[in-house]
């Protein structure tokens, strides 16, 4: 198995692309065959290499390798159309020579008024094959080639998710295969492509699906065998319509850049449509194992970001604290905050409470600013910080002091044995612990929190909220 994805580099990675290049590479990989990237930049007025190296990016971001593509070689490069056009005009001059193309002389003012008159019928526009029986030769003047496609029977598509598809032939034009400056159209260098780089399956978004047809006519016409083609069906917006921009945002590195794991991103990716039994985590190991394109779905999957989240934490709970910790640091960078030798205990105490990096970097930001630029929430110092709990916070403070073991198991006892003492419940102390920490009413739980947050910052910081209470002002 040959699989091949091939962006053109007018854009970012869209979602939709980043799933048909999963579908690709987890079929490669399950059959142990080859996966290949192909860059589709014939758009000269549109391609960009800096869109191009961020495609390449956000691939190796969410772990598709490729074996043969850019930055890897492989036998039958080059791997970028602009870099193939020499490929391209041997296998017009045998379509032509055959007698399955031919030259149109045709002007875009005749061709107008052709598409006006179809128009006028009410009839679908197209070429009304003026030139095809002419035989006009290479000195005919300025010119396109077109492919002679055949006026009766139909061609049948035997789509490995859709199934079988027929489309007649009157559907069809006599479609250019080569413009009047020389270059080769879309159809037609994805046929030399795909049959130079011997790609076996063609699996790609169903917007696709009207240019099949013409490229098995292609195909049969140079006398080569046809590749598979499976199309996959639309992602869709919750209103189900085509996602786009107004459902969100749409490129791979918008959800890298708001903290989305690739492990999350590629789960999601897959069940985009696709399901094996009720589960739904997947890692990539186990989606390579499960895959296939019988269990795609035929209709369109609508984007859930609610769902996509919920993976996003499950993923977050589940990798390495070393690994999370490691992802966060640029997170953090961005968002101006220094961190320390705490962070990995830090990140431990709030990994479980958030569904992105920048939320478990806002989550516990509070650890390492400095406590003049830590912000008070105003509701919770009225509540929490009063005038009665100056004593309390007094005392708990000279005890935490005195602690040697800084350590959960110690702090319970401490904390338990000091509101015990008092005959008051610990919620007396461990809110107004918690604001004088953090700022607000809502953190980590009490005890890992002071444990992350170490001793020297809960004692200076105690004692800082001692100097707050009965203060009703925010100090930021």
């Amino acid at each position: 198995m040959r699989v091949r994805f091939a962006p053109s580099p007018t854009g970012f990675l869209h979602i939709g692309g980043a799933r048909t290049a999963l579908f690709d590479w987890l079929l490669a990989r399950g059959a142990d065959g080859t996966f290949i990237l192909r860059i589709e930049d014939t758009d000269t007025v549109r391609s960009k290499l800096e869109f191009e190296k961020q495609i390449i990016s956000d691939l190796r971001w969410l772990g598709l390798d490729w074996e043969e593509g850019p930055e890897s070689g492989g036998e039958y490069g080059p791997y970028r159309q602009s870099e193939r056009m020499d490929h391209y005009l041997p296998f017009i001059d045998q379509l032509v020579n055959s007698g399955h193309a031919y030259r149109c002389t045709c002007s875009k003012e005749r061709l107008d008024e052709v598409r006006k008159a179809a128009e006028q019928v009410k009839a679908k526009p197209r070429y009304d094959r003026h030139c095809r029986e002419l035989g006009l030769g290479p000195d005919c003047g300025s010119h396109v080639i077109r492919f002679k496609t055949p006026i009766t029977g139909s061609t049948v598509i035997n789509d490995l998710v859709k199934g079988r598809i027929e489309i007649s032939h009157q559907e069809l034009d006599d479609f250019v295969i080569l413009r009047t400056d020389g270059s080769p159209v879309y159809n037609m260098v994805v046929v030399v492509d795909d049959l130079e780089m011997k790609v076996s399956h063609v699996v790609r978004g169903d917007d696709h699906i009207n240019n099949t047809p013409k490229q098995i006519l292609l195909y049969e016409a140079l006398g080569v065998d046809t590749p598979a083609f499976g199309h996959l069906p639309l992602i869709l917006g919750k209103d189900r319509s085509r996602l786009s921009k107004r459902h969100g945002a749409t490129s791979v590195g918008a959800y890298r850049d708001m903290g989305i794991l690739r492990e999350a991103m590629v789960n999601y990716l897959a069940r985009l449509g696709w399901a094996h039994g009720d589960q739904e985590v997947f890692s990539s190991d186990e989606l390579i194992a499960s895959f296939s394109l019988e269990a795609v779905n035929k209709a369109g999957a609508s984007w859930d970001m609610d769902k996509l989240l919920w993976l996003n934490q499950v993923w977050m709970k589940s990798i390495e604290l070393s690994d999370l910790v490691e992802r966060t640091r640029r997170f953090y960078a961005e968002a101006g905050v220094e961190v320390d030798e705490r962070l990995p205990a830090a990140v431990l105490t709030v990994r479980e409470r958030s569904k992105t990096l920048i939320e478990l970097v806002e989550k516990s930001r509070f650890y390492f600013v400095d406590d003049d630029e830590l912000v008070f929430d105003a509701k919770s110092v009225r509540k929490f910080l009063k005038d009665e709990t100056r004593g309390l916070l007094t005392d708990l403070g000279a005890t935490f002091s005195q602690l040697e073991d800084w350590s959960v198991e110690s702090l319970e006892s401490l904390v338990g044995g000091f509101v015990e003492a008092r005959g008051i419940g610990l919620g007396k102390v461990a809110q107004p612990i918690r604001v004088a920490m953090t700022g607000s009413r809502v953190g980590p739980g009490l005890f890992e929190m002071l444990v992350a947050i170490g001793k020297e910052t809960a004692v200076r910081r105690i004692a800082a909220a001692v100097e707050r209470c009965g203060s009703e002002t925010t100090q930021q």
